[in-house]
């Protein structure tokens, strides 16, 4: 059994996200048995939570012992998790308070797994927070794609607008009154039929930069249920986004210097 204080007006499913990994992976089967309550009372996942509800799951031991991620790398200033697909940015970050002194500086999305930095001190998250602003952190990621490139490297660019209330983006060829520029570096490693093995660099980091970047160029992120092809979703039954947060190498000064050189990889494999 785990109790939460909610902190701010949202709803179940919303909040389980942020705050309980383990819950999240079984909200479903939780609110089936009845297995939740708010203020002593069963719901559903769309029930409205306001500020200072008390929020109770029922889990078992078995579910409260599933993994969020695996830890890559740990010292007195970082800690580099390997994260689950399933697991909001959010939840992991709530889980990880729940140990000692940690800060966010980047995310992933929810359905996308792999490598994600968190700072464990204040001088730590500056310098991170700056590194990410300035890209002297590379990302790499690995994504299964459609198979539709017209070259086998590429390096892309286009303008993307947000739109915040449909956690949706749209991405144009040319630029528009309040759409970013977004440049996206990819390189075909594999081809596999219809679908095709790639690497993608962020040059940008903006929301949901490659699974709608990719989607726009053709070749659409496999699983990928809001930007996807949905006939070659449905044809290997891939309901969550095939793709990793695959590799972190720095180019860091100050406190974290030591840390150049290293190349973290992901444990996960497409």
């Amino acid at each position: 059994m785990k109790i939460f204080k909610v902190t701010q007006d949202t709803n179940l499913r919303d909040f389980t996200d942020a705050v309980y990994p383990q819950g999240g992976f079984c909200l479903n089967v939780l609110l089936k048995k009845k297995d939740v309550k708010v203020n002593g009372l069963r719901v559903n996942k769309n029930t409205a939570l306001k500020y200072g509800d008390e929020v109770i799951y029922f889990t078992s031991p078995k579910q409260e012992e599933k993994l969020s991620h695996k830890l890559v790398y740990e010292d007195e200033n970082i800690y580099v998790a390997d994260k689950y697909s399933g697991v909001s940015s959010e939840g992991l970050y709530s889980e990880l308070c729940g140990k000692g002194e940690f800060y966010a500086v980047h995310r992933l999305d929810r359905n996308t797994e792999g490598l994600i930095i968190y700072a464990k001190n204040k001088t730590a998250e500056e310098e991170l927070l700056t590194a990410f602003k300035e890209r002297a952190i590379i990302k790499k990621y690995i994504a299964l794609c459609k198979n539709a490139f017209k070259e086998k490297s590429g390096l892309l660019t286009a303008y993307l607008s947000k739109d915040g209330d449909k956690s949706e983006v749209t991405v144009y060829p040319s630029p528009r009154v309040g759409a970013v520029k977004i440049v996206t570096e990819y390189r075909v490693l594999q081809e596999r039929g219809d679908t095709a093995l790639a690497e993608i660099i962020l040059h940008t980091g903006k929301t949901h930069q490659i699974r709608a970047h990719t989607a726009f160029i053709g070749c659409p992120v496999l699983g990928d249920e809001k930007y996807g092809d949905c006939a070659l979703n449905k044809k290997y039954a891939a309901k969550r986004q095939r793709l990793i947060a695959k590799y972190l190498s720095f180019g860091l000064s100050g406190k974290l210097s030591y840390l150049n050189g290293k190349t973290f990889e992901s444990g996960f494999s497409l």
